[in-house]
């Protein structure tokens, strides 16, 4: 299949230049912002719309400055050790996200003492809505025609303008799949049962790591980093702690009491 080629720049007013990926992460922002308060409606949670919005900035802050973190030091130290100056470069691309979840985790448990609500009632909320984000900036992937897959001789293997003259797996679809649309809507029907708090969170550290294990397999390693064992990549090491995480916290929340039900009046949460 032909790549599609598109311009990452959707916008350029002068010197300012405004790129598809920025805005999948904005709109990715917007949605959790709705999602987030129409659930925390259903739910009858202590939350107005004011909190919400904090909560998605404090989220915003985490993801950017984790993100950019975690790919200094988990993907390339020695480079931003020569050049230190780099690691603000955020123009230039690099970003983590296992570096993003953790700067996420440190924010919103910051902002749950500063509400004084239950940390696991919160990671919950914002677990529900990750998938999104994380379909949207993989399809931001593939319109930058970055994080592309292994070369492959399926028919819909695709050439990347970066990425030689090899077909490979349009991986970043993959991912959309997989991290965004799959796990949403794992996670969509868990919610519907209003499961014990850190259900959906440890649901959602299990659900992604497996589903960043399977696409690696298909996706083109780091070029700096090349395999670590064998054929095992950095976002699959870095995914084992998240899926062993995620079944001692689903383990925890199976022994407490589910909360109580909505008033049958009350719809249910998206």
């Amino acid at each position: 299949m032909p790549y599609p080629d598109i311009d990452p720049v959707f916008l350029r007013v002068g010197p300012l230049q405004f790129r598809w990926y920025g805005l999948m992460y904005l709109i990715g922002l917007t949605l959790a912002y709705f999602i987030i308060a129409a659930r925390a409606r259903a739910q009858k949670l202590p939350m107005n719309n004011d909190q919400v919005y904090d909560m998605i900035v404090y989220a915003a802050v985490g993801v950017f400055a984790g993100g950019r973190l975690g790919y200094v030091l988990f993907y390339n130290l020695s480079y931003y050790l020569e050049n230190p100056l780099k690691i603000f470069a955020v123009w230039e691309g690099g970003m983590s996200f296992h570096g993003g979840l953790i700067g996420t985790i440190v924010a919103l448990i910051l902002f749950a003492r500063r509400q004084s609500m239950t940390v696991l009632t919160i990671a919950d909320l914002a677990a529900g809505v990750t998938p999104v984000g994380l379909g949207l900036g993989r399809i931001g992937n593939f319109i930058n025609g970055e994080l592309y897959g292994r070369p492959t001789d399926v028919d819909w293997c695709m050439v990347f303008p970066a990425g030689g003259m090899a077909c490979r797996h349009p991986s970043q679809l993959y991912e959309a799949f997989l991290e965004g649309l799959l796990l949403f809507t794992v996670l969509w029907l868990i919610t519907r049962r209003l499961p014990p708090s850190g259900t959906v969170f440890g649901a959602f550290l299990m659900g992604y790591g497996i589903c960043r294990i399977v696409v690696e397999f298909f996706r083109e390693p780091d070029a700096q980093i090349g395999f670590l064992v064998g054929t095992i990549s950095m976002g699959q090491m870095l995914s084992i702690p998240m899926i062993v995480a995620g079944a001692v916290i689903l383990a925890i929340a199976a022994q407490r009491k589910r909360p109580l039900q909505p008033d049958s009046g009350t719809a249910a949460p998206l």
